[in-house]
């Protein structure tokens, strides 16, 4: 519904067709009330002209599209590259909202990685009975083979991406977690450097926190976690291959690190030590960061038909020759059913109240709980534990009757495996449609380093679903970003 109170200067072009609703809205306390922080972007676009924006978007696509930031898309006559969606307008935090964000965020993995610890050898928190057993045990990505083995300095989740949603009374909350080959850091870098380019004096004018370190600080968490003795370790970025479709990403990450990107092709296991084909002969490499999951890794301790990994690998890494990054075996703290417990977790193992607070959340695989989602599908948003991209999803607001019924027949078929939440109103932000500017559902991925501390980039990857009233951020699903700012002090 539109805000009535809709007066002075954001009436003006190109703001005429922006609505508030029951969301939270980030540039707008009121149509009349800009937010502070947002005032410079709002100043700057009221003051320019159509023809000039419209060539600072396509500056913009010009340089995503000369780095490779493309996206295929199959079965169209024009082509299958496009450029990766991505919208002009910044998403703006304060640094008071970021500090408990960061604060929040740092809590919750050092949380989550003791977990992963304790249920990998001492399985305390089971047996305290804080967490099932059947839980865990039932989990897909529970790795049998992890068990007893000891990982470099016990860390576990070296590389997170955490997806955050603001609630409509302006609070952030954690919607999931992402602790196996989280994605996504490259378009938040990449965006940065174009909007520093398309919008120098706006970005000068905000003092936005930079988040050029990323790359060095993913290098020396990475170097922090080498194995015992190896003071100039070798590093390599392990793909699934060109194919892939986050291998920009992989490239990307390598080419600003100076570390090797390899393929499973190009390593081999020889003694129990990992190696690399070089023109020179065998080099030995200490601290792979994998962007391949776990099933692939070696076919020889998993899927015996995987052609991306590297035969043996596994038998280095339990002989702590080699550093995976992430762990094996970490899916099982970021299963859906699993982040039900995380409060619990962060309660039990550093005796503290969570900072960020969860998503209220129902297991379908207890018989109560069920059964009050099964009554209101229509009012909630079910998802499957296993998926992402936002497939396995129901958003009962905008389901049919026949999808709510073939959610029923899933859900009682395979409880284990569904989990619901309420449907919250993801907060909106401003976005530059067809030369308005009009609000869409944002969430937010901040991404977390963990090696001999915790770093956090001041920012993240804003996800944006650009089509109008869709909450489905993913780019898969008609999704794209933006960039994110916080600000100074």
């Amino acid at each position: 519904m539109a805000n009535t109170e809709s007066t002075g200067h954001a009436l003006k072009a190109p703001f005429r067709s922006y609505e508030l609703n029951e969301s939270y809205d980030e540039m707008f306390e009121t149509m009349a009330s800009p937010r502070a922080p947002y005032q410079p972007l709002l100043e700057s676009l009221i003051d320019m002209k159509p023809e000039e924006f419209r060539k600072r978007k396509q500056a913009a696509d010009l340089s995503f599209l000369h780095q490779g930031i493309t996206f295929t898309v199959y079965g169209r006559d024009e082509g299958t590259e496009r450029i990766f969606p991505h919208d002009l307008l910044p998403r703006i935090i304060t640094a008071k909202e970021w500090n408990k964000v960061e604060r929040g965020l740092t809590q919750r993995i050092i949380a989550l990685n003791e977990f992963l610890r304790d249920i990998y050898h001492e399985g305390r928190i089971l047996s305290d009975g804080i967490i099932p057993r059947e839980v865990v045990y039932t989990c897909k990505s529970f790795r049998r083979q992890m068990r007893g083995l000891h990982v470099a300095k016990n860390i576990y989740v070296t590389v997170v991406g955490t997806d955050l949603i603001r609630m409509p009374d302006g609070e952030f909350v954690v919607l999931e977690d992402n602790l196996r080959v989280p994605s996504g850091v490259s378009y938040m870098l990449t965006s940065r450097e174009v909007m520093k380019r398309v919008f120098p004096e706006l970005f000068r004018e905000c003092r936005v926190q930079p988040i050029d370190q990323y790359a060095q600080a993913l290098l020396a968490t990475l170097r922090s976690l080498s194995p015992a003795g190896r003071s100039e370790p070798v590093i390599a970025l392990l793909t699934p291959g060109v194919y892939n479709s986050a291998y920009f990403e992989h490239a990307f990450l390598a080419r600003q690190m100076g570390i090797h990107l390899v393929e499973g092709r190009d390593l081999v296991v020889n003694n129990n030590f990992v190696y690399m084909r070089t023109t020179a002969g065998l080099e030995r490499v200490d601290v792979i960061y994998r962007r391949i999951d776990d099933d692939f890794i070696d076919p020889l301790a998993f899927r015996p038909d995987s052609s991306l990994g590297v035969p043996g690998l596994f038998n280095s890494y339990r002989a702590g020759n080699v550093t995976l990054c992430n762990a094996l075996g970490n899916g099982v703290a970021d299963d859906k059913a699993m982040y039900a417990y995380v409060p619990a977790i962060i309660r039990y193992y550093l005796n503290e109240r969570p900072i960020l607070d969860n998503v209220e959340t129902f297991l379908c695989s207890d018989p109560e709980q069920r059964q009050h989602v099964l009554v209101n599908l229509d009012k909630m948003v079910v998802k499957a534990v296993g998926e992402s991209g936002g497939y396995g999803m129901l958003i009962g607001p905008h389901s049919t009757q026949k999808e709510r019924e073939e959610f029923t027949r899933r859900i009682e078929a395979d409880p284990r495996n569904y989990i619901a939440q309420p449907t919250i109103m993801l907060s909106r932000a401003p976005c530059y449609i067809d030369g308005q500017v009009e609000p869409r559902h944002v969430d937010l991925r901040p991404y977390i380093l963990y090696g001999d501390k915790v770093t956090i980039v001041p920012g993240g990857l804003t996800r944006v679903a650009l089509r109008k009233g869709s909450l489905v951020v993913n780019s898969s699903q008609g999704g794209g970003s933006k960039d994110t700012w916080v600000l100074q002090e």
